[in-house]
């Protein structure tokens, strides 16, 4: 994609979650990087196909990666022994986001646990030598306010300098109070972030035509548009049953995606990139 003259009052930021889950998410993080729109990409380090992952994040030094925390509907890092109060029997957190998350607030033993797993998982990333670009969770699991407690504190010891603020412009009214307490506490902690995403409503549906309309009504400010490209093949996990990876992929390849990027005159790039 060709450099366009920074905007600014916008900033783009253009991130792969679940890069590390498998080799064709792996190898589709890379085409569309080297070919696309892609800018970044958030690390899964206890998946599968971390490994891959790392050898081509190291093969594309202008690739900014970050940590995708994993704290539901995945393994995890730390032996079962060590946190056999967030585990199932086969070493996996559980995907009831709702009863964990109750567990995290009330019971002392579960933090202590689960600090230790989200050190463990920042401990990893550290250990590849990439530069850590951004933090954000799994499902968003950063909302709940012990999660994003413990990962403020933690990410300090290892140079965490920007995190995803999952706030999209139909978030319900609900939740918009939350996401403004959140947003407080990332300021506070002199933690960069984004001003609102896309992605959330469309999960695993960001084609091209999506891409074409929010590129077409995007607000000022700050911006991370987030997907989860592959190339095409089995479900990668239950919950991505209907998730159309390989679309996905198509629209970072997209050349009227990228043109109406251009379009923005926006500044485009990671974290780093955009909020420096």
């Amino acid at each position: 994609m060709e450099p366009s003259t920074p905007n600014a009052t916008r900033g783009l930021i253009v991130t792969a979650d679940d890069f590390g889950l498998h080799p064709r998410v792996n190898a589709a993080v890379e085409r569309a990087h080297r070919d696309g729109v892609l800018r970044a990409a958030s690390l899964m380090v206890g998946a599968p196909a971390v490994e891959d992952a790392l050898a081509r994040a190291r093969a594309l030094p202008a690739l900014r990666v970050g940590l995708h925390l994993v704290l539901a509907d995945g393994a995890a890092l730390t032996p079962r022994a060590q946190i056999a109060a967030l585990l199932d029997e086969h070493g996996r957190f559980g995907s009831n986001m709702v009863r964990d998350g109750m567990r995290f607030f009330f019971l002392p033993h579960v933090r202590r646990q689960l600090a230790r797993e989200i050190r463990a998982q920042f401990e990893a990333f550290a250990a590849t030598g990439l530069t850590l670009d951004h933090v954000n969770t799994h499902k968003h699991f950063h909302l709940h306010p012990t999660v994003l407690d413990l990962i403020l504190d933690i990410g300090r010891d290892y140079g965490m300098k920007a995190m995803r603020l999952p706030f999209e412009a139909n978030a319900p009214l609900w939740l918009r109070p939350w996401i403004a307490h959140v947003k407080t506490r990332l300021e506070r902690a002199g933690v960069a972030h984004n001003d609102y995403v896309v992605g959330i409503a469309a999960s695993g549906r960001m084609d091209e035509a999506a891409w074409l309309a929010a590129l077409a009504d995007l607000p000022h400010g700050v911006g991370e548009i987030y997907c989860h490209p592959a190339f095409c093949g089995d479900a990668l996990s239950d919950g991505m049953r209907d998730y159309r990876h390989a679309d996905e992929l198509q629209a970072l390849l997209s050349p009227r995606v990228a043109a109406a990027i251009r379009a923005l005159g926006a500044r485009v790039g990671g974290f780093a990139d955009v909020l420096a």
